[in-house]
């Protein structure tokens, strides 16, 4: 009884100071909206997003911690029921490229699927990226909204989720300079109970600029 008790304990310790490690997921810190006020230069968006939900909450890296790899929740093929595909986008921050220390940002995220294995720049930052979506099915369809993300690293590499494949990829989001990828706010329909739900619908993501040494 004593070691259950000393294994919950422990357990509600990480959980309060945000650091559980997550199934399949590296040991990260979730950032939260500890850092929302973070400096950053422009926002990356694309033409293709959805038109459901809400902007929520953004959430930044730390100072002078930069995106360079990334994880989604995603609901796999419902068949008859309701798909949603893509329901959230987390981003993984380091500083300086040590990769033994981690933050995670992630905005909100839908209820359905489970987190994918994260993709890596092999170096560098995340500096762009593209979205598969899938257009309004009209009012008897079933809409799944954005079903899967490409991002560019600034070594120029394309990393491509592991997402769902319904709709088509728009275009390039304008690119990250002298820095990378730096935070994240999602659009999200909330939770439509038992009628069609969408769930993520659009994402832009902060660009933050390199201090000049």
């Amino acid at each position: 009884m004593a070691l259950v008790y000393i294994s919950i304990l422990c357990l509600l310790t990480l959980v309060s100071s945000g650091e559980v490690e997550v199934e399949n997921q590296p040991h990260a810190i979730r950032a939260g909206t500890t850092f929302a006020l973070r400096n950053y230069t422009s926002i990356l968006t694309v033409p293709n997003g959805e038109k459901f939900g809400i902007w929520m909450w953004s959430e930044l890296c730390p100072e002078n911690f930069y995106a360079v790899g990334f994880s989604l929740r995603v609901e796999p093929n419902q068949y008859a029921s309701d798909d949603t595909a893509l329901n959230g986008i987390r981003l993984f921050c380091v500083q300086n490229d040590d990769r033994r220390f981690l933050y995670s940002v992630e905005s909100h995220t839908g209820h359905f699927g489970e987190w994918t294995e994260p993709r890596w720049c092999p170096s560098g930052t995340l500096s762009s990226f593209q979205l598969r979506v899938e257009p309004h099915q009209g009012i008897f369809g079933d809409d799944t909204t954005v079903n899967n993300i490409r991002f560019r690293c600034s070594s120029n590499p394309t990393l491509e989720g592991q997402g769902m494949a319904w709709g088509e990829y728009g275009e390039w989001s304008n690119n990250c300079h002298n820095g990378g990828i730096c935070g994240i706010q999602t659009k999200m329909e909330l939770y439509q109970g038992g009628l069609d739900d969408s769930s993520l619908n659009d994402v832009r993501f902060h660009c933050c600029t390199k201090s000049q040494q």
